[in-house]
């Protein structure tokens, strides 16, 4: 049995046993179910679960920190009507290989304010994004998605 499911089901046994049906009671018994299946590892041999969840983790307050970002940014042009925009599409290269990644990858850029996916190449090795803010370095734009989104959205969907 899979470590995730085994720590799915933990959660709701501990859901049944508190009597308490609600997503902050499950959420905390499956940090107690991750817990106890981590140091049961020696018991139920190694998994690559506690390595993947903790990239999933990362990943996750990774583009919350992003769209933070994005939007402080978006509103300091928004509001400051001397600021002169540079927007722009750029071609970014890309790894992501499979749809599901490339659909993932897409979507969290269009999900960050300021930037929005408008198209994959016909042989899927290229994504076009329109960035409200370009400014002068177009291969900053392209580092930054691909050292930041494409590379930690990898590290969790292989």
């Amino acid at each position: 049995m899979s470590a995730f499911l085994l720590n799915v089901l933990l959660a709701l046994a501990w859901v049944a046993l508190t009597g308490r049906f609600n997503m902050g009671n499950f959420a905390f018994g499956f940090v107690l179910g991750y817990g106890a299946l981590w140091l049961a590892q020696r018991v139920l041999g190694p998994s690559s679960y506690f390595g993947k969840a903790r990239r999933v983790v990362g990943f996750v307050l990774f583009f919350l920190w992003e769209v933070i970002k994005a939007n402080l940014q978006v509103a300091y042009i928004v509001l400051n009507p001397r600021y002169r925009m540079h927007p722009g599409v750029v071609a970014v290269p890309l790894d992501a290989r499979t749809d599901a990644e490339i659909t993932l990858l897409a979507n969290l850029i269009t999900l960050t304010p300021g930037s929005l996916s408008i198209d994959v190449s016909a042989d899927r090795k290229v994504l076009y994004i329109h960035t409200m803010d370009l400014g002068d370095d177009p291969a900053r734009f392209r580092r930054e998605i691909k050292e930041g989104f494409e590379r930690r959205l990898l590290e969790v969907m292989r």
